[in-house]
């Protein structure tokens, strides 16, 4: 079972099963157009020896590759990459270096730099005490090499000069080609409206309907702008595929080449009149780069919950370095370090208080509204925000460590994930364009030979708009822009899906089992009941808390603080004994007092009948009911008990309203899980479970036929969370749960499982949204193109837009309440 465990805590690899042996690559492609693109490094990829799969994502532009590093390198992956016709991104980044004294510090640094996995090119220039370091942001962070840094002996922060990212620069690339396209076209354009019979009465100056003009505007939009089809095009047709750029290449260069032909054969006359079809090519390639800019910008909204976790992170830190208070990058703060957070600040890493009180607000973690209070002793997270006190903070966890680094991590690799659905879309495009040059030729034969013979204008018109209307790109967006947008939204609820599998199957299940202690409770004893017999109430609240005051069972703690609570006045007993198992004896104000079960009562030789049926009462209701004597006789009753959560009945109402099944799992008693239950609506109960049985009664449930959720919080119900077929950790609960998990529920309340729930309903119901209407747009489209409705440019148009319509639908689920 535990090997189990271990296999489900440290996954290595994704659907087609666990991968032994192997080391993740996350890369970021460049030059992919659609869906076939992503299909072809995929296959040209995993053909590699030593590679176990590959999950190449269109829409976040990244693949993920599990490999055995004895068998393939990550430089050979790279190279696979290239030789299909794409390229592999690297960050660059400047880093200012401290510390250096001579040339060896300098090769010393290069050398350490080197040796990291991920990093491709290290220059360190002593003279300027700066080093240039191009990596893979998918393998290595800035703040690996910072740290990397550190342990050689120097101190290293970034070089805040400005610089543009990759994404803007190739995005304002691109705006720059559409503004010179749309120029450039726009006389084309002119030129073409005015051949309606509607649009007769425009002007149109004689030099834009001239062939020679028409040829030297079209030519540099044909080859200069629209080169980079041409450019794809050949890598997919040298690699045995095609893509979308295969069809706009062959749609535009059909009606250039051809007007081409005409002008030539027209030299030396007028040539007014002659039916070119440069705007065709120039209108189409404009279109689509208007498309393909839309959607750029449309994809990137769907970043838009990374990009929010990504700004809670402080960007600063005080930190007492040499016995001075100085301030530092994040990047540069190290485990161990002192950090001074003031108010209002952010608290910039994780760790522990070790002085200082003050109120914290936690929200953006855990959604308490009310801040919580922290003093010495006590944990605190990364890019919570610090109250009206100084804290002190050791730091414990810095970097990708840190909680809002991992919630990152996980969010990231869900976004990058691909979902089961997707396989359908990807067999699909893997054949679309193969089978569109067939229609199209098909089209081009029974216009040229059958319904028009020896048209040949008539008949390449049609044939274009058939090549350039089934670009399959919205097919190969639909699935990855809906999981991006749905778990990206879940995150921001507070709902961590760790893969896009998991976003896409939890809809289906049918019944939620619930562990009690932690998940459906607060997980800690409460004190409930305080029931003096005659005693005065306010003295038996000292007597009882006093007598508690030296103990350090969790039940003593929770009356502690529930008779503090209610005004009592506590001293340090004269004397203090606990007796295991039975209770507690002390001397407080010159009387003796006992607080136990019937067993110390009975050591003592105290009649406990009068109190017995309150006991029995109290009992019957979950909770843990004690007796209290005073000089030997009882003096009233007192009930401690692991309440339930406030909003465990509200959430258990809402998984019921959705048809589902819901059980409790506990380890508890009958008694006490069937009180619980009753107190939150429940009627399926399973009590006595040891942890280790806990996945078998989760099999069981299977057996019959369900699909289970498990929703528990400690390290006892990770083998049930591994064996459910979606296991749903608390955030609240251990580390050892959030591992074993499908899902982590980051603000501990179970109203979020009926959240995440509808979450996956919502993404799965968006992707098929996607995939039905980027099929129906080609199966609509095609026939009507074919049968010769449908203008070339017109087809550009709905081409470009149809991408950009599937990932505006996409973005929908941003707004899931």
């Amino acid at each position: 079972m535990w090997f189990f465990l271990l296999l489900k805590i440290y996954p290595v690899g994704v659907f087609e099963g666990v991968k032994l042996m192997s080391e993740k690559a996350s890369l970021r492609i460049s030059g992919m157009t659609c869906a076939t693109c992503a299909n072809r490094i995929e296959k040209g990829v995993g053909k590699l020896a030593g590679v176990q799969s590959v999950q190449v994502n269109l829409a976040t532009e990244n693949a993920s590759v599990y490999y055995d590093p004895e068998q393939v390198s990550l430089s050979q992956i790279e190279g696979k990459v290239s030789e299909l016709g794409y390229g592999t991104v690297h960050e660059e980044v400047d880093l200012l270096i401290g510390g250096m004294t001579c040339a060896a510090c300098a090769q010393r640094i290069e050398k350490g730099l080197s040796r990291l996995k991920g990093v491709s090119a290290v220059h360190v220039n002593l003279a300027t005490e700066r080093a240039h370091v191009v990596y893979s942001s998918g393998l290595v962070t800035e703040e690996g090499l910072i740290n990397q840094i550190g342990k050689l002996g120097y101190t290293a922060k970034p070089d805040m000069k400005e610089k543009e990212s990759d994404e803007e620069t190739s995005r304002n690339t691109q705006k720059y080609k559409l503004i010179a396209s749309a120029l450039l076209s726009s006389p084309l354009l002119w030129a073409m409206v005015s051949h309606f019979s509607f649009t007769s009465f425009i002007w149109v100056p004689d030099g834009f309907t001239n062939p020679l003009f028409q040829l030297l505007v079209a030519t540099p939009i044909q080859f200069v702008i629209g080169w980079q089809f041409y450019v794809g095009a050949y890598k997919a047709v040298k690699n045995r595929s095609a893509n979308m750029d295969v069809l706009v290449a062959l749609g535009t260069s059909a009606a250039y080449f051809y007007s081409l032909f005409l002008t030539l054969r027209s030299w030396g006359h007028s040539g007014h009149g002659i039916p070119l079809y440069f705007e065709t090519s120039a209108i189409l390639i404009t279109l689509i780069l208007l498309g393909k800019l839309l959607e750029a910008k449309a994809k990137g909204r769907t970043t838009v919950a990374i990009k929010k976790l990504m700004g809670l992170r402080a960007k600063v830190a005080t930190v007492i370095r040499n016995g001075s208070e100085i301030s530092v990058p994040v990047a540069e703060v190290m485990v161990g370090d002192t950090v001074i957070v003031k108010p209002g600040d952010k608290i910039p890493v994780d760790g522990e208080v070790i002085s200082g009180t003050s109120a914290v607000d936690e929200s953006m973690l855990t959604g308490e509204s009310l801040p919580i209070e922290k003093q010495n002793g006590d944990k605190v997270i990364g890019a919570t925000v610090n109250g009206n006190g100084v804290l002190r903070v050791r730091a414990d966890k810095v970097g990708k460590e840190t909680a809002l680094a991992q919630i990152i991590q996980v969010v990231e690799e869900a976004q990058g994930s691909k979902a089961p659905i997707q396989r359908i879309a990807d067999r699909i495009s893997g054949i679309f364009v193969p089978v569109v040059i067939g229609i199209a030729l098909v089209t081009f034969l029974i216009w040229f030979l059958g319904v028009r013979p020896g048209d040949f204008a008539i008949a390449l018109e049609h044939t274009i708009a058939v090549l350039v209307i089934a670009c399959p790109c919205a097919l190969g967006l639909a699935t990855p822009t809906s999981i991006m947008a749905g778990s990206g939204r879940a995150a921001e609820l507070g709902i961590l899906f760790k893969s896009g599998e998991h976003l896409e199957t939890t809809h289906q299940i049918d019944e939620v089992v619930l562990d009690k202690t932690g998940t459906v409770t607060k997980g800690k004893p409460e004190l409930t009941d305080i029931l003096p017999f005659e005693m005065d109430e306010k003295k038996f609240f000292s007597l009882i808390g006093s007598a508690e005051k030296e103990s350090e069972h969790p039940i003593a703690g929770a009356i502690v603080v529930g008779v503090k609570g209610r005004g009592a006045q506590l001293q340090t007993p004269d004397e203090f004994t606990a007796i295991p198992g039975e209770g507690v004896r002390a001397h407080v104000f010159t009387k003796e007092v006992l607080i136990g079960t019937r067993r110390l009562m009975k050591r003592y030789d105290i009649d406990g009948s009068e109190a017995e049926e309150t006991i029995r009462s109290l009992e019957d209701e979950g909770k843990t009911a004690m007796f209290v004597a005073v000089d030997r006789q009882v003096a009233g009753v007192i009930a401690v008990a692991d309440t339930v959560k406030e909003s465990s009945k509200e959430a258990i109402q809402q998984l019921q309203q959705m048809g589902l099944q819901v059980s409790l799992l506990t380890g508890d008693n009958e008694r006490t899980a069937q009180a619980i239950a009753r107190e939150v609506g429940i009627s399926a109960v399973i009590a006595e479970v040891l942890p280790e049985q806990k996945a078998t009664e989760v099999k069981k449930l299977q057996s019959a036929g369900h699909r289970i959720a498990m929703v528990g919080d400690g390290i006892n119900d990770a083998p049930a969370l591994v064996t459910a077929d979606i296991g749903m950790a608390m955030g609240t609960g251990t580390d050892i749960a959030m591992e074993a998990a499908d899902i982590t529920l980051m603000r501990g309340d179970l109203r979020s499982v009926a959240d995440a729930i509808r979450t996956s309903k919502k993404t799965v119901g968006n992707i098929q949204q996607n995939l039905f209407w980027a099929l129906a747009y080609n199966v609509i489209g095609i026939p009507i193109a074919a049968a010769g409705f449908l203008a070339p440019w017109l087809a550009g148009a709905a081409m470009a837009f149809s991408s950009v319509s599937v990932v505006l639908n996409a973005l929908r689920l941003q707004r899931m309440k």
